[in-house]
């Protein structure tokens, strides 16, 4: 039988014996060795990071306005950043790109008022610019009135034949051409081709230099009128913004083979550095030509690569949002997944630099009267981890109403670092930034003028000023 409880006494198992109180002393010594295995804990973990510990790298937000450009200089966590300029103030300033092979080579695009357009840069991070000494321009085939033909290109009118008939209906002088309105995308050469940069123009251009941006020559097989395509033709007319050329985009496994983006006009292919271009636009909407299955006339916004899988291209179109899988050349309207009463109409797609599955849009009203605004004016991230198949709402922190603006297609950046961190630039001046991929926003800067790029890169610690 079992013992009686009654009030016989019993002996508490070891395992019950209550702890000795420490001493405050004690205690403070606790509290501090929890204190210091945080720290290194922290410091192990910065000593691998992007961007902390030693040899380490920070962001730096490249941003170009409509009144100049502007450097951001994250600090380790990526939450606050240091603001130099304005550079190039009161001029247009398309893009600004930092060299990837060098992390200290800047150029930018600049539009300097009554002097036109023009291509600077600088080789110490933007402390010193130096303007193109031949910036793009198309071959002159006649001089502007009052000009010589001694004339530096920034000084004359460049003109270039028009397609077809290149001098005019009946055989002699030129009846048009074409003059370079402004230089909109930059693209650093392949990782093979230390000094080359690529530009592409306003109107309809694309142009490459082989010295870091001094001096720059036309891609003729582009430029006159690539597989018998007329940049004149019907379906080849101008944007609000012009006939924009875009999206200059280079296979890191091959130099030769790039894609262009044309608002408005398609996506063109070329496999031999540009000498032969194909149109790459089927399964592409063209809702506003007459012929919607035409193979080009399309107007993509944004077409980004993936440098992990460059067979994996994204597409942010007047028309949707698509992907394409290489060697297949049919893009799927990945588009249709996205909420109905938000659409898949927008400028910008950003890809995640290590996962070909994950890609952000920010979608605006693509309405019948194209208002250009957040849907409803309540501005939202949208993410897909599934090539799009499925979409996700990222609007933490992000004004909940009343946010009338949008994101041009080069206003929108990842870092590399993990979790990616994300940056937008509105068309009222604001920019937003993410270090959790979309989860949550906050405020990096506002009232700067109307933010028509933003480029992300990461640049040795050691190098800043």
């Amino acid at each position: 039988m079992p013992k009686s409880r009654g009030k016989s006494k019993q002996r508490k198992p070891a395992r019950q014996r209550a702890a000795p109180v420490p001493s405050s002393a004690q205690r403070g010594l606790g509290r501090a060795a929890k204190v210091v295995r945080a720290a290194a804990a922290r410091a192990a973990r910065a000593s691998t990071s992007l961007f902390g510990g030693e040899g380490s790298r920070r962001v730096v937000l490249l941003v170009g306005t409509r009144k100049g450009a502007w450097i951001l200089v994250g600090d380790a966590e990526r939450r606050r950043f240091r603001v130099e300029g304005p550079h190039f103030l009161g001029c247009i300033v398309n893009h600004v790109v930092l060299d990837p092979r060098d992390r200290r080579t800047l150029l930018a695009s600049a539009k300097t008022g009554h002097l036109g357009p023009t291509v600077y840069h600088s080789t110490d991070l933007g402390r010193t610019w130096a303007e193109a000494v031949r910036p793009p321009a198309f071959p002159k085939v006649a001089v502007a009135a009052g000009a010589t033909a001694g004339d530096s290109p920034s000084e004359t009118a460049a003109v270039e034949p028009a397609s077809g008939a290149a001098n005019g209906p009946d055989g002699g002088g030129a009846s048009k051409g074409r003059a370079v309105d402004a230089n909109f995308w930059l693209t650093p050469g392949h990782i093979s081709q230390p000094e080359v940069w690529w530009a592409g123009t306003v109107p309809h251009g694309l142009f490459r230099s082989h010295d870091g941006g001094v001096t720059w020559d036309g891609i003729d097989g582009f430029n006159r009128n690539p597989a018998g395509v007329s940049w004149d033709a019907p379906g080849f007319f101008s944007t609000p913004d012009g006939a924009i050329t875009h999206s200059v985009l280079i296979d890191p496994r091959d130099a030769d083979h790039m894609y262009v983006g044309l608002s408005i006009g398609g996506l063109f292919e070329t496999r031999d550095g540009g000498v032969h271009w194909t149109p790459l636009n089927r399964g592409v909407a063209a809702d506003f030509l007459p012929d919607p299955t035409v193979p080009y006339g399309h107007d993509p916004h944004c077409v980004a690569l993936h440098p992990k899988n460059p067979d994996r291209l994204y597409q942010a179109n007047h028309c949707g949002t698509y992907r394409l899988d290489r060697p297949g050349d049919t893009w799927e309207r990945i588009g249709r997944n996205m909420p109905k009463e938000i659409g898949d109409i927008g400028f910008p797609i950003v890809l995640h630099p290590r996962d070909p599955d994950t890609a952000w849009v920010f979608p605006m009203d693509g309405t019948t009267v194209w208002p250009r605004t957040s849907p409803g004016g309540r501005p939202a991230v949208y993410r897909t981890r599934d090539a799009g198949a499925t979409w996700e709402r990222q609007d933490g922190g992000l004004p909940k109403g009343q946010g009338w603006f949008t994101v041009k297609r080069q206003a929108m950046a990842a870092d590399a670092g993990d979790p990616v961190g994300l940056y937008f630039g509105t068309t009222s001046g604001e920019i937003w930034g993410s270090a959790d991929e979309g989860r949550t926003w906050r405020p990096i800067l506002a009232h700067l003028p109307q933010i028509l790029s933003i480029a992300a890169a990461e640049v040795p610690a050691a190098a800043l000023p």
